[in-house]
């Protein structure tokens, strides 16, 4: 991978994210916080499940912020905005690397403490191929609430850009 394809991913993960929370926001506060017994409940908990392992892998790389799942669960309120936050720091962090640094080998604990090491590359892949898989446990748990997802597959996002 290179950096302009990491780029390009996490500007894919953005948007993903960003265009699934059109139909979430539209949910009431009892279909967005309903346990429909997933593997983080609902729409909130898997929410807050993969924002939260998304900020705690940037605070790995970047050295800044715990390296720990944030407290708490997700309001609809201000939901945009903190994704949006999100998103723009992880991209950030993204462009400012060479070809060679994603090569590099960077070592990490896990949120139990046992170490790891990979090259950088990987771990950025694994960040957006782990929201996507969260995105699509989303889409079937609005359809089952009788609402319409939106596509969110990378290649709408090509399409679209």
């Amino acid at each position: 991978m290179t950096k302009q394809e990491i780029v390009l991913l996490f500007k894919y993960d953005a948007w993903a994210t960003d265009h699934q929370l059109s139909p979430i926001e539209k949910l009431s506060d009892e279909y967005y916080e309903r346990d429909m017994r997933s593997s983080h409940g609902g729409i909130q908990g898997t929410l807050t499940h993969f924002y939260g392992a998304e900020r705690v892998w940037l605070a790995r790389w970047t050295g800044k912020g715990e390296n720990a799942m944030p407290e708490g669960l997700l309001s609809r309120h201000g939901l945009r905005e903190r994704w949006n936050m999100l998103h723009a720091e992880l991209i950030e962090y993204a462009e400012g690397l060479t070809d060679e640094r994603l090569y590099l080998t960077f070592a990490y604990k896990d949120l139990r403490g046992n170490p790891y090491s990979q090259p950088l590359w990987q771990q950025m892949q694994h960040v957006a191929n782990h929201s996507t898989y969260h995105r699509g446990q989303i889409t079937t748990m609005l359809r089952q609430l009788g609402v319409t997802p939106v596509p969110t597959d990378l290649i709408a996002y090509y399409r679209q850009h």
